[in-house]
Parts: structure tokens; sequence; C-alpha cells
């Protein structure tokens, strides 16, 4: 088993509310030359946890941290015009944010999650992670 330290968020950099499944991802990051999906988990518009990559697995997510990290994509991060970075997650989206994550602290030990954009030049994922989940 791959030794876990810290949880990466991400949204899916799509209009806020659009709808998107783990299989869409899975199909666009495929097309990206990726095999198969790069997050763990994909947290649906309804609040709704869809798992993509196995834990097991090293995501595809956030370069340098992907063998250590759990990937988790909220659906959204953009405004309606698909390029304006927002949080547009829902209320159902918060709560199940905020359960996967303590979940999944508690699971492995993990003390750190972060935003993808403490890692990237990106907004993603278009708000403070770091900040909203530390303890």
């Amino acid at each position: 088993m791959r030794k876990i330290d810290m949880i990466i968020v991400h949204c899916t950099a799509t209009p806020r509310g659009r709808e998107v499944t783990a299989a869409d991802v899975d199909r666009w990051h495929r097309l990206r030359g990726f095999d198969g999906i790069g997050y763990h988990f994909v947290v649906k518009l309804d609040g709704t946890v869809e798992t993509g990559r196995a834990i097991e697995r090293a995501g595809a997510h956030c370069k340098g941290y992907n063998s250590r990290s759990i990937g988790v994509a909220y659906v959204g991060g953009v405004e309606a015009d698909g390029v304006t970075p927002a949080d547009t997650r829902t209320d159902a989206q918060r709560v199940a944010l905020r359960l996967l994550i303590d979940r999944l602290r508690g699971q492995y030990g993990i003390e750190r999650v972060h935003g993808h954009r403490d890692f990237a030049a990106k907004a993603c994922p278009s708000f403070d992670a770091t900040t909203e989940y530390s303890r």
C-alpha cells in the first residue's frame, strides 16, 4: 500500500449547474492520454460521491504529489460562462465534501488537505481548501 499523507481538492472546471459524472471525467482524462480518471472521488451537484480511481493506485491529478495523495474533485468551479473561476459548490456538495474528507482523514490518518492551486498556477478548486479544511 502506498503512503498517503494528504488530500488534494479539485474542481472539474465545468460551468455552474452543469451535471458531470465520474464517467464523464474518465472519458475526458482518457482523451488527454491518462490511463483513466485521475481523481479518486468525484462529488456531484446533488452531493453524491462517485468513486473514480482506486485508492490503491496513485492518482493523476497533481504533478509531483500523485503518489502520496488522494484526489477529490467537486463538479463545477467556474461560472456559467465556462471561464470565470467561482466557488460553485452546492450546499449538498459542501456537506458531502466535508464528510468525505473527514472519513478519509480518519481512515488514512491524514492531517493535510490542500487545494490544487497550492501546487499549480491555477484557480482550482476555486476556493481556499487549505483554510476551509484546516482542523
